[in-house]
């Protein structure tokens, strides 16, 4: 055969391959999700991943943390049922789980970018990401909270609040709470384009924060919308987002191409509970090869263009 192109000569040593990739990622770009509890157990919907005592936690910072190449962790907080209130003013407690934890972090794994979450569902009696009222989530009195709540865990020293509640303005409210408290250092990952997914059933067990009434789709997303998440995008970075995230990613790599292509801060993907919970179950039953399902999907997220990504899976790159 004479032919001028064959696109196979750059794929023939494994140092070509290398050279000419058109997606390149590291461990540097993935966040690890952490959960803090009164007692540390194991999840059994997230093989491999643990609620964390404060005091195993230090442990687990001392001795994998601290020298993880990774980006950063998310903290969110597995309460107490009797914690649980419908105001939820666990959240605003300055000794609560996450603030102790963010300040344990801070101290033990300095290097580490602590992202705390920002929504009240883990503290809500109600179990929803806002104060329900007569079945109604109030928006604006939420976001009262929510900014009392970020400068709670600003002042323990958190690098960055991550809203993942989908109220209207938080991002502008929390911005100027943070700026006259003195805290203008303080970045905002915002939840921008976060979906009512099925994905998130292993999460809201490990942190047993589902709703007792209704649903969640009256502030998150609708997963047939993405002319929304532009909306949403726009929103958000004039009202001082830092970083913006998609959630789900996996059945959202078009969300993320989108938001990417229009952002003009740096693209967060979160590679959720549903996501990693599946691949774990296939390569348990001897289905597929879990590491490198999983070493595919994180790379299909970054191609689509995502520039960071929270993964369960960051502690094993």
């Amino acid at each position: 055969m004479h032919l001028l192109r064959r696109p196979r000569r750059n794929r023939k040593s494994q140092k070509i391959r290398e050279a000419v990739a058109e997606t390149k990622w590291s461990s540097k770009n993935l966040i690890q999700p952490i959960f803090v509890a009164d007692k540390t157990s194991d999840i059994s919907s997230l093989p491999g991943q643990k609620r964390f005592s404060l005091k195993d936690l230090e442990v687990f910072c001392k001795s994998s943390l601290k020298t993880a190449d990774i980006m950063g962790v998310i903290l969110f907080a597995a309460v107490e049922e009797n914690k649980k209130t419908k105001d939820a003013k666990e959240a605003l407690n300055s000794n609560g789980l996450l603030p102790t934890a963010t300040k344990m972090l801070k101290e033990f794994c300095p290097d580490l970018e602590v992202i705390t979450d920002v929504a009240l569902d883990p503290f809500s009696s109600d179990g929803h990401d806002g104060i329900v009222e007569n079945g109604r989530i109030l928006n604006d009195a939420t976001v009262e909270i929510l900014t009392e709540m970020s400068l709670v865990h600003a002042k323990a020293g958190a690098d960055w609040v991550g809203p993942s509640d989908m109220m209207d303005g938080r991002v502008k409210a929390i911005r100027e709470k943070l700026d006259l408290s003195g805290y203008e250092n303080t970045s905002i990952m915002s939840y921008t384009a976060k979906y009512a997914s099925s994905f998130y059933g292993p999460f809201r067990e490990a942190l047993d924060s589902a709703p007792k009434e209704g649903d969640k789709k009256s502030y998150q997303m609708d997963p047939r919308n993405w002319k929304e998440a532009l909306l949403e995008l726009d929103e958000d970075i004039y009202e001082g987002a830092d970083a913006v995230m998609v959630k789900p990613a996996l059945s959202y790599l078009d969300i993320i191409s989108k938001v990417k292509t229009a952002s003009s801060v740096p693209v967060v993907a979160y590679n959720v509970s549903g996501e990693y919970a599946m691949v774990k179950a296939a390569h348990d039953k001897g289905w597929v090869d879990g590491d490198a399902v999983q070493k595919e999907i994180l790379t299909s997220i970054f191609r689509s263009g995502a520039d960071i990504v929270i993964t369960y899976s960051a502690l094993d790159y």
